[in-house]
């Protein structure tokens, strides 16, 4: 079983959140403690978009959006999220100003910094929400994500890995548009387009290989945590458990893919062999067919997909456990992030919300909604509040 996770010396938590014009806060100055905090109301009263804000500042990003125009609120030309932390090495402010069709602007100690992405590190927060079911039973491309996401949080260096690799990538995708429609050249014209490409699939190997790297390294640490947590959370015997394993579009996975620390340089040399072998079909397609892009985190259970073989409650067990693994592998080398539970023990029938509450009652700080209190189990006590009409108070 998942012991349950209790308190580390190394203590992290939000102190105070402010809003000014974010989703339905027309304003807003919350004080935050230690330990739990549970917000409760009904449905569309503004419990999600409060917890949307809390994550937004740790990942630059929503839960629930791809862009920032819905977080602003109708009428407002802006919106500005404020964070109070207080870990180990003292108390940070954290804000960021959202502009809708401009710039965003953040400031780290009220200190201006040049790119959103230098105050990642700052917060870091663990989120389940009913969205994560997309993590077991979505597209690719959310699991992708949700690996990319736990990168940047391990280390933050990765955001601008992630942003080099997304450049290279778009380039090189109009360049095989363009190049696709002049295949009819000959001679000189020829081994010019031919020289560019091979300019560029240098580029996305090199780009590419760091990002592969740590995608592999993090499947690697992030897997007997999953296992165990599922474990815990479903109830089931190690038999019928889950499973986890990175698949490349690029590689040969038997090769590369139980590699706990492959090495950057022959994975781009890998990179650009699996482009040479494909650079026909992409200039027919006019797409990059290999790449971090394109590649796969496999999830199993019982030794068969989860995604098309898993029952709902299995898809929940295994959604809980890549987040309560996420959790255990961040507090493994720094403080404990911010644990949040969005409307998840609705969710959840009674056994796997109580093994649920059981298991991360002990956090540092712990961020709960729920629209019914009776959902919240008793273990997780603590400060009550109530939200209602973008306005939250205190129960007690």
């Amino acid at each position: 079983m998942l012991a349950a996770l209790r308190p580390y010396a190394r203590c992290v938590h939000l102190t105070r959140l402010a809003l000014t014009d974010f989703r339905s806060y027309v304003q807003l100055d919350l004080e935050l403690r230690a330990g739990v905090s549970t917000f409760c109301g009904a449905n569309g009263e503004g419990k999600t978009n409060l917890v949307e804000a809390i994550g937004y500042l740790a990942t630059l990003g929503s839960h629930r959006v791809a862009t920032d125009v819905p977080l602003v609120r109708r009428g407002a030309d802006r919106a500005v999220l404020r964070a109070a932390v207080t870990g180990a090495q003292g108390s940070m402010l954290v804000e960021i100003e959202l502009n809708p069709g401009r710039a965003n602007r953040v400031r780290l100690n009220r200190v201006p910094r040049p790119r959103p992405r230098d105050i990642l590190g700052a917060l870091r927060t663990v989120l389940f929400a009913p969205e994560d079911l997309t993590l077991v039973k979505g597209d690719p491309g959310e699991r992708r994500r949700f690996l990319d996401e736990l990168l940047v949080a391990t280390a933050p260096r990765y955001a601008g890995l992630r942003a080099d690799y997304d450049r290279v990538l778009k380039q090189r995708t109009a360049l095989l548009k363009s190049a696709g429609s002049k295949s009819h050249l000959r001679g000189p014209a020829r081994e010019s387009m031919t020289a560019t490409l091979d300019a560029w699939d240098a580029q996305l190997a090199r780009a590419g290989a760091p990002l592969l790297a740590g995608r592999m390294r993090l499947v690697a640490a992030l897997r007997p945590h999953v296992m165990t947590a599922y474990e815990a959370v479903s109830g089931v015997p190690p038999g019928d458990a889950s499973g986890m394993s990175y698949r490349s579009s690029a590689l040969n996975n038997d090769e590369f893919c139980d590699v706990p620390a492959p090495e950057t340089a022959a994975l781009e040399t890998a990179l650009l062999k699996a482009l040479a072998g494909v650079r026909a079909s992409e200039l027919d397609r006019g797409v990059c067919l290999v790449g971090p892009h394109r590649d796969e985190l496999e999830l199993s259970i019982g030794g068969l997909p989860a995604r098309g073989y898993a029952s709902h409650g299995e898809s929940w067990s295994l959604a809980l456990a890549l987040r309560l693994a996420s959790f255990a592998l961040l507090r493994e080398g720094r403080e404990d992030p911010v644990l949040i539970l969005d409307d998840v023990f609705a969710e959840l029938d009674t056994g796997r919300r109580e093994r649920l509450a059981a298991l991360v009652a002990g956090a540092e700080q712990v961020l709960v909604t729920a629209a019914v209190p009776a959902d919240v189990p008793d273990v997780l006590a603590g400060a009550r509040f109530t939200v209602r009409a973008g306005v939250v108070a205190s129960a007690g």
